[in-house]
C-alpha cells in the first residue's frame, strides 16, 4: 500500500476509515469520531477538517446515500457488500452530495485510488460503475466554473 498523495486524498482516506469503523463497530457516529481521532497522531487541521466534513455529511445523509447505493448497485444488496467497499461508496457519494465544487470525475477517481489501496482488485470496476451511475443520476449535473474551465 502506497501512501496517499495530497491533503485531500488523506482527508478522504481518513473519512473512509471513520465510516468503516462506524460500519463494523457498535458505536454512535460521534463516538466513532472521537475514538478515531484519539487513536491518531496529530493530523494537519485542514486535513482533519475536510475528513470530518465528509464524515459528517455521510452520517447525516446516511439514508439517502444508502438508497443511492442500493439503487445503482445492480444485483447487490448493501449488507452483502464488503464493508470497505460500502465505506468507499459512502465517502465518495457524501462528497458528491455535500461538496458541489468538486467535479464528480475527480471524486470518482479519488475513490478508486483509495479503493486500490484498501479494497480487493475485483471491487474497482464495481465501485466505478456504481459511482458513475450515481453521478449521472444527480438532478443538477456538475458544470465547471469559469475558473475550472481555464
Amino acid at each position: 500500500m502506497s501512501a496517499p498523495t495530497g491533503k485531500r486524498r488523506k482527508s478522504r482516506e481518513l473519512a473512509m476509515q471513520m465510516l468503516f469503523q462506524a460500519d463494523v463497530g457498535k458505536q454512535t457516529p460521534e463516538q466513532v469520531r472521537k475514538s478515531f481521532w484519539e487513536a491518531r497522531d496529530a493530523v494537519e487541521p485542514d486535513v482533519r477538517g475536510f475528513a470530518e466534513d465528509l464524515y459528517r455529511v455521510a452520517t447525516v445523509k446516511e439514508e439517502e446515500i444508502s438508497d443511492l447505493i442500493t439503487k445503482h448497485a445492480q444485483n447487490w444488496r448493501l449488507e452483502r457488500m464488503p464493508a470497505v467497499d460500502r465505506s468507499v461508496l459512502r465517502m465518495a457519494i457524501a462528497e458528491m452530495l455535500g461538496f458541489s465544487a468538486t467535479p464528480p470525475p475527480i471524486v470518482i477517481n479519488e475513490a478508486l485510488e483509495i479503493a486500490r489501496r484498501f479494497s480487493a482488485p475485483e471491487s474497482i470496476n464495481f465501485l466505478n460503475g456504481v459511482l458513475d451511475a450515481v453521478a449521472r443520476s444527480r438532478r443538477e449535473p456538475w458544470q465547471p466554473t469559469e475558473r475550472q474551465r481555464t
